[in-house]
């Protein structure tokens, strides 16, 4: 078939690579207003495999998951402008790489807050309630009926819930455990004005913290400094029996100290939706009938994920257009 003219007209749009399989809504608008190049096998790229797909893009649309180290940055075509993540967080970039190759990086605050403090809820509960014991007796037909003594777990009612890190998804986790009846503290690099705190108690000190919470849920960025920061050590001063929950980056615990703690009950139980080196997590969890895992379901809704797709092109746009980017990170 001979094509037309028209048909052999060079598409003179913008290049716009997306590493990954995205929502079929984001992909329809990439492909409407940009040369967009899809990955619809959803093949994992490293580094190197992004840079050389990025031939010809003035944007990358990454995600989470892909490591955009400084070689990787290095070795980006020179007709890239923007890299604009599909995430809060933008510990898989090295911000400074980017920096000093002057590209723009983006990322997608705001929304995905209630659809990760949902998660971190579901995590509270699940893990006080030992739902994933449950579900298993279940699934193994190894339930022999009720009886007074089964599954016994933790009610949420009257503990306290410490939360580090207060900012948009912890103040939401705050307002979703009160409903349950729980008691709030946290910790924040600042403290919070008093109607955004809704009663309650601020610790400048973290580790001071840690000695009333029944409930610790860890909602910090991922850096060099906050790497296994809950370690044995930490873990030693919250009350016998308390729960861990997070949602933020699987780094920031030390996953041995998680572990013995979870085997001798020095924790009870553990609520996990991230995990170091995901999705290589370590198998130490696997075992544990007290660690009530998710694989990063944190932003999975169809809502939540469209909408980051939207605020990364949002970005895009804008950047292209020479405006300045609305979420800009560096």
């Amino acid at each position: 078939m001979t094509s037309s003219a028209e048909d052999s007209t060079p598409d003179a749009r913008p290049v716009v690579l997306l590493t990954r399989r995205l929502p079929d809504a984001v992909e329809a608008r990439a492909s409407r207003d940009y040369a967009a190049i899809l990955n619809p096998a959803d093949e994992a790229l490293d580094g190197g495999a992004i840079a050389k797909r990025a031939a010809g893009a003035e944007a990358v649309l990454c995600c989470a998951g892909d490591r955009l180290d400084a070689a990787a940055i290095a070795a980006l075509p020179s007709s890239v402008k923007v890299l604009a993540t599909f995430s809060v967080g933008t510990d898989h970039i090295d911000l400074d790489a980017a920096r000093a190759r002057g590209l723009t990086v983006t990322n997608t605050p705001d929304v995905l807050t209630d659809a990760t403090a949902d998660i971190a809820l579901l995590l509270i509960l699940g893990a006080a309630r030992r739902a994933s014991e449950g579900e298993r007796m279940i699934r193994a037909d190894a339930w022999t009926g009720w009886t007074p003594t089964q599954l016994m777990g933790t009610h949420l009612g009257g503990k306290r819930l410490g939360i580090i890190g207060m900012g948009r998804i912890g103040q939401a986790v705050a307002r979703r455990a009160r409903a349950f009846g729980m008691t709030i503290h946290y910790s924040n690099r600042k403290r919070l004005a008093p109607e955004l705190e809704e009663g309650a108690t601020y610790h400048a000190d973290p580790e001071a913290m840690l000695a009333v919470c029944d409930f610790l849920s860890l909602h910090f960025p991922a850096t060099a400094e906050t790497r296994h920061w809950l370690n044995a050590e930490r873990i030693e001063k919250l009350p016998p029996g308390a729960i861990l929950i997070n949602t933020a980056r699987g780094s920031v615990v030390d996953d041995a100290a998680v572990i013995e703690a979870l085997r001798r009950g020095r924790l009870a139980a553990a609520g996990l939706d991230v995990f170091e080196n995901e999705p290589k997590l370590n198998p130490g969890y696997r075992d544990l009938p007290n660690s009530f895992l998710l694989p990063h379901l944190g932003s999975a809704t169809v809502e939540t994920r469209n909408a980051m797709g939207f605020r990364a092109l949002d970005n895009i746009d804008a950047v292209l257009a020479g405006r300045e980017a609305p979420d800009r990170v560096v």
